[in-house]
């Protein structure tokens, strides 16, 4: 069994990605974001608790995103899956190992994108898909949360030897050429 996260600031291009290698290798793609907007948009309890704190750009509650996390890892497949947008905090990278320990732990594949690219990437994203949290303020508070809270993991993988950074500049092919390089 193979488990992957996808890693790296909003716009990094992690849901690209994360496609691209659960095709290839045969995994199932757990994309956070994903599963909380469907919940938004079937308006479920959990998708009218969440919908605020999406729309101003700032992380959700760790219990949420575990527990959608756990559902989606027991009615995965035993390929392995493919983490985007997954873990986010310290709290929720314990929680997926604890998730993952009878399986195989995840290797980290982080995309290192430069501030003034992610501007451009999630501005250009914002006007082609209409994601209402691809606007100028809520990229701001996103990128925000992402150093506060969710760079600190870069730290916590890289200690525990599971971390690899690839350039996340480029064309498309030429980003998952280079990651395909670190999982073959």
């Amino acid at each position: 069994m193979l488990n992957y996260i996808i890693f790296g600031p909003p716009g990094a291009g992690k849901g690209t990605q994360a496609k691209k290698l659960a095709a290839k290798l045969n995994l199932t793609h757990i994309s956070t974001g994903a599963l909380l907007r469907e919940e938004v948009s079937r308006a479920t309890e959990i998708g009218q608790r969440v919908q605020e704190v999406m729309a101003r750009g700032e992380l959700v509650d760790d219990e949420i995103v575990d527990s959608l996390i756990k559902d989606k890892i027991q009615n995965g497949h035993e390929a392995g899956f493919i983490f985007d947008g997954y873990p986010r905090t310290i709290n929720q990278a314990r929680n997926l190992d604890v998730l993952l320990a009878a399986k195989a732990l995840p290797l980290t594949l982080n995309l290192e994108v430069s501030a003034d690219e992610l501007a451009k990437r999630l501005a250009l994203r914002g006007l082609e898909s209409g994601r209402s949290d691809d606007n100028e303020a809520t990229i701001k508070n996103r990128l925000l949360a992402y150093a506060r809270q969710t760079e600190p993991l870069l730290d916590f993988y890289a200690d525990h030897k599971r971390l690899i950074s690839v350039a996340g500049e480029g064309t498309m092919d030429d980003v998952y050429q280079r990651l395909e390089k670190e999982v073959s």
